[in-house]
């Protein structure tokens, strides 16, 4: 099972924020999940999100594969060099 760390869209039409969180790979973007580790709202000037560090770093170092978007959010917060 492939494990990656992606965004999960949520909010209205046009007026979206996400959630942070560890899915299989194979599952739908809005789909099933294992965990939640954090949320991103890019509509706040300057955008905001809260991630949950040590549950990145768990998943982190059991493989979890993040996607574009969370591994630079990743690296803003310091969690990813």
């Amino acid at each position: 099972m492939a494990v990656k760390i992606r965004l999960r869209r949520m909010g209205q039409k046009k007026a979206p924020f996400y959630r942070i969180i560890v899915a299989d790979s194979r599952s739908p973007r809005d789909g099933r999940f294992i965990d939640e580790i954090g949320t991103y709202d890019p509509s706040t000037e300057p955008s905001t999100f809260k991630v949950d560090e040590e549950a990145a770093k768990k998943w982190l170092a059991n493989g979890a594969q993040p996607t574009e978007v969370v591994s630079k959010l990743f690296k803003v917060a310091g969690i990813i060099k």
